[in-house]
């Protein structure tokens, strides 16, 4: 298993990023976080953008996939797509997050 973590611009997109990445089983979950602001610079200058957070779980074969799922949808030019390992966890939970993850659902 592996986070994923990101942000979106908005809450409106941050739930349709999240809905795509499940329907497509991508992501056995997203959680979308409150408004947080980021502070970076951006082409020299200092940006403070409020944004929602994305955490994202899924299994380390479908990472890459996401990720570019994820690229395709995010409408920044650099999006932050980091990926996470898990060490561990509920032995239950990441049966289902691995369940919720495979290419053709109707095979579990």
């Amino acid at each position: 298993m592996v986070i994923l973590l990101s942000n979106a611009p908005d809450l409106l997109l941050a739930k349709r990023i999240a809905h795509v990445l499940v329907e497509e089983h991508l992501a056995a979950c997203v959680n979308l976080g409150g408004t947080v602001l980021s502070m970076y610079m951006w082409e020299g200058v200092l940006e403070g953008t409020e944004e929602i957070p994305l955490t994202i779980k899924t299994t380390i074969a479908r990472a890459p996939q996401l990720v570019a799922r994820l690229a395709q949808l995010h409408p920044y030019e650099v999006p932050e797509i980091l990926v996470l390992p898990v060490s561990g966890g509920s032995t239950s939970y990441l049966d289902w997050c691995r369940s919720q993850t495979v290419s053709d659902p109707s095979s579990t």
